[in-house]
């Protein structure tokens, strides 16, 4: 029984070491910014800074459910791109079987876009009204 415990540690001795060194890494990091650091007080103090820009308006915005949607929809044709590129490292291992697997898949997502197309999910700007489609 001792000697499995012996050899455990032995054999996970380097990553007992690196998480003991990334905690006193984060430990040192933290206590450095925050004996190091400055200190500002004043009026700016609280406002919101974004990359130079002191903000204007309301934080609380609204935006379109659309903005939602075509962020999700994104997001799902954006994964695709994923299980294509594993699948075209490993294309010479799979075969013909793979090829139609991939093919399958792609006709699948294919259809979704057509149907996103279709319904409108994709429409970003709102409909022109009729008067200014005739250049009125």
């Amino acid at each position: 029984m001792l000697e499995s415990a012996a050899s455990g540690v032995v054999q996970n001795w380097a990553t007992g070491f690196f998480i003991l060194a990334v905690v006193g890494l984060c430990a040192f990091m933290v206590g450095a910014s925050s004996l190091l650091g400055g200190r500002s007080h004043g009026v700016s103090r609280s406002l919101p800074f974004e990359s130079g820009i002191v903000g204007a308006g309301s934080a609380r915005q609204r935006f379109s459910a659309q903005f939602y949607l075509v962020a999700m929809l994104f997001v799902i044709f954006d994964i695709e791109a994923v299980f294509l590129f594993a699948w075209a490292i490993v294309i010479h291992d799979v075969g013909w079987t793979g090829f139609w697997g991939a093919a399958v898949f792609i006709f699948i997502l294919l259809a979704g876009l057509i149907y996103d197309s279709r319904s409108g999910a994709l429409d970003w700007a709102p409909e022109q009204s009729p008067a200014r489609k005739r250049g009125a």
